[in-house]
């Protein structure tokens, strides 16, 4: 992404990853507004740039789990997140232990960082066996 400044507007120029042909855009921003854009050849490039202002991403990551026949579980956010705060989520996803038994679908984490986004469980652990003697 190229940035260039200009009486309170920034132009903006980045690449659209949304379909194959992979535009050239150049979006004029004010206060995190798209005033305008350029280059687009389909509507998605509209979509695309205006998402990458505040760009937002689902998480996946893996998570400890305690008593499973597996170590970790998968997981992923339900909702794309702030960008910016990924970082944060992934601290405070480190210290997060699952007790197994888990199925995917299973919620996690409620309300991840207060963002009304839940963690949700993309795989399933069953409890680890016990051992007999």
């Amino acid at each position: 992404m190229e940035v260039s400044e200009k009486s309170g507007a920034r132009t903006l120029k980045l690449t659209c990853i949304v379909c194959p042909l992979g535009c050239k855009l150049k979006l004029l921003v004010k206060d995190s507004k798209v005033l305008s854009i350029e280059g687009n050849r389909c509507p998605r490039g509209i979509l695309f740039a205006q998402s990458e202002i505040n760009p937002r991403r689902t998480l996946i990551t893996v998570l400890k789990v305690d008593g499973g026949n597996l170590p970790v579980v998968s997981a992923k956010t339900s909702k794309p997140i702030p960008k910016d705060l990924i970082s944060e989520a992934m601290k405070t996803l480190s210290k997060v232990i699952v007790k197994a038994p888990i199925k995917i679908g299973d919620v996690i984490v409620k309300n991840l960082l207060g963002l009304k986004v839940d963690v949700i469980a993309t795989r399933n652990v069953e409890k680890q066996a016990k051992l007999r003697n």
